[in-house]
């Protein structure tokens, strides 16, 4: 019996999410007995180089000596107390010093806890229902969130799983990213019901999608003009482009931020804050309830901190950008050498790379009109010659510091072996 046909025994689907199941690709999931550095070891002993980096926490690598030690360490002292540790502040102090636009913040413990309680907190400063998102941008998996487009801009939308209520569709506003101009429609329409707009600055859902110039930046001036908040998704981005996130990057200042994935170090935290008289409306100090048990926890505070003051070091994202684009542009070349089309982007230690005949990709509907296709044997072509990608034409992936020369000209060489036979 496979390691998948057991999981399934006892595990919904045999995975803990769903892209893991390989149901875009085809095939059996691998499953992953060890890592270290850049490189995976499957429960069946194959070594493979890792594009993913556990969906992009992990920056410095795999197993990273310095965060063991120091998450060894803490162990010894004890897992979890659900009371306040000095830690906490400690780690609060350095998220704030890196991204000054959170001048308080409240740990949390996903992506999707913070996403759902900006939202939330958002709701409650502004006394406002409707939220505004994008298509193709994912939040995580809260109700409000997995909501599509209706047939216009502002038609009710549809939810987009079973188990979301129809009603609360109607409040969550599905708009085109990188489209400035159907936000300003869309504020000129309902601009004093609205009362936030979330974006991940650079999606990473969709694959990977840049900002034009002057969309967030139409976002931003929206926003301020109607009195809604603007909500950064960086779970993804946040230090994984730049020291200080996507914000520092692009200039534009939110008004609340969501951070996750890097922050834990491979441990589970995540973070969402902003503006010190918005904050001063969540529960214990205002009247917006938010609680967690695990939030905060000592192992997940100590391997982030430990993650984030490497990350710090002179030069880091210099050199892991430098990493990230040598790496588009093999692939890049590799394809035109084969005849591919392929359309590439990468921004510090972030990367994607769609089928397409299109130079620049834009839109979601851009990346939905690629060829799905060419990418799932693309995909199970790299993964026979040890490159692990991810395993969704619709993900973005991720370099980390441990990525060396050597993995990459293994990558490009592959790359132009699987292009030659597609």
């Amino acid at each position: 019996m496979s390691d998948i046909d057991e999981a399934r025994k006892y595990i919904a689907g045999g995975v803990n999410s769903p892209v893991r199941a390989f149901k875009a690709v085809g095939g059996e999931p691998v499953f992953i007995k060890s890592a270290s550095g850049a490189w995976l070891t499957t429960e069946d002993g194959r070594r493979l180089i890792d594009y993913v980096g556990s969906w992009g926490p992990m920056i410095v690598g795999h197993a990273h000596p310095e965060v063991v030690a120091a998450v060894v360490e803490c162990a010894k002292s004890g897992l979890s107390f659900g009371a306040p540790t000095a830690i906490e502040t400690e780690f609060a102090r350095k998220l704030c010093s890196l991204m000054p636009s959170m001048e308080r913040l409240r740990m949390v413990s996903s992506g999707t806890e913070a996403t759902m309680s900006a939202i939330r907190l958002a709701r409650g400063f502004t006394g406002r229902d409707k939220i505004v998102k994008f298509d193709g941008c994912y939040h995580g998996h809260s109700d409000s969130l997995l909501i599509n487009a209706g047939s216009g801009a502002l038609t009710l939308g549809v939810p987009s799983s079973p188990g979301v209520p129809a009603s609360l569709a109607r409040d969550t506003v599905t708009l085109d990213f990188n489209d400035a101009a159907s936000v300003e429609q869309a504020f000129s329409d309902i601009g004093e019901e609205i009362a936030c707009v979330i974006v991940e600055p650079v999606a990473g859902n969709m694959n990977m999608v840049l900002p034009v110039p002057g969309f967030l930046e139409t976002v931003r001036r929206e926003c301020t003009k109607h009195g809604a908040l603007l909500i950064f998704d960086e779970v993804m981005t946040g230090f994984r482009v730049a020291r200080g996130g996507a914000q520092e990057l692009f200039d534009v200042t939110p008004d609340l931020t969501t951070l996750g994935k890097i922050i834990g170090g491979g441990l589970p935290a995540a973070a969402f804050g902003g503006r010190a008289d918005v904050m001063a409306q969540l529960a214990p100090d205002g009247p917006v309830y938010q609680a967690g048990t695990l939030s905060g926890n000592p192992l997940a505070m100590t391997a982030g901190l430990t993650t984030l003051r490497i990350v710090e070091q002179q030069g880091f994202y210099e050199s892991l950008g430098d990493k990230t684009a040598r790496l588009t542009t093999g692939l890049e070349e590799a394809a035109q050498s084969a005849g591919i089309a392929l359309a590439t982007a990468s921004l510090g230690g972030m990367f994607g790379f769609v089928f397409s005949d299109e130079d620049v990709i834009r839109s979601f509907a851009q990346v939905q009109a690629a060829d799905i296709d060419r990418f799932t044997r693309f995909f199970q072509g790299m993964l026979a010659e040890n490159v692990y990608l991810a395993p969704s034409a619709f993900e973005a992936g991720f370099v980390s510091a441990a990525h060396g020369d050597a993995e990459i000209a293994h990558t490009v060489a592959a790359a132009e072996r699987v292009f030659a036979a597609l």
